[in-house]
C-alpha cells in the first residue's frame, strides 16, 4: 500500500513539472521566442496541451476573465500540493 502511495506522489509531482513546462512553453510561443513551425516544438506543445488541458479547462471555466492573465496553472498546482500533503500527512502514516 505504501509503495502505491509513493508512486501516486511521484506521479503528482511529475504532473506539476508538466504544468510548469506547459506554462513556460506557452509564454515562449506567445513572445515569439520559439518557432511553432519547428516539428519538435509542435510535438512538445501538442503533448503538453493534451496532458494539461483536461485538468486546466474546468478551472478556466470557473474563473472569471482576468484580462489575459491565466492563473489556472497556479490554482491547479496549489490543488495538487494540497492533495500531496493530504496523502503524506494522513495516508502514509497509516499505510503498512
Amino acid at each position: 500500500m505504501r509503495a502505491l502511495l509513493e508512486i501516486i506522489l511521484m506521479a503528482l509531482q511529475l504532473y506539476v513539472y508538466l504544468i510548469v513546462a506547459s506554462a513556460i512553453l506557452s509564454w515562449l510561443v506567445a513572445f515569439n521566442v520559439v518557432n511553432t513551425r519547428n516539428e519538435l516544438v509542435r510535438q512538445i506543445l501538442t503533448f503538453l496541451d493534451a496532458v494539461t488541458q483536461p485538468a486546466l479547462r474546468p478551472i478556466r471555466n470557473i474563473l472569471p476573465n482576468l484580462g489575459g492573465v491565466d492563473i489556472s496553472p497556479v490554482i491547479l498546482i496549489l490543488l495538487i500540493i494540497f492533495i500531496q500533503k493530504l496523502i503524506q500527512d494522513y495516508l502514509l502514516p497509516i499505510a503498512f
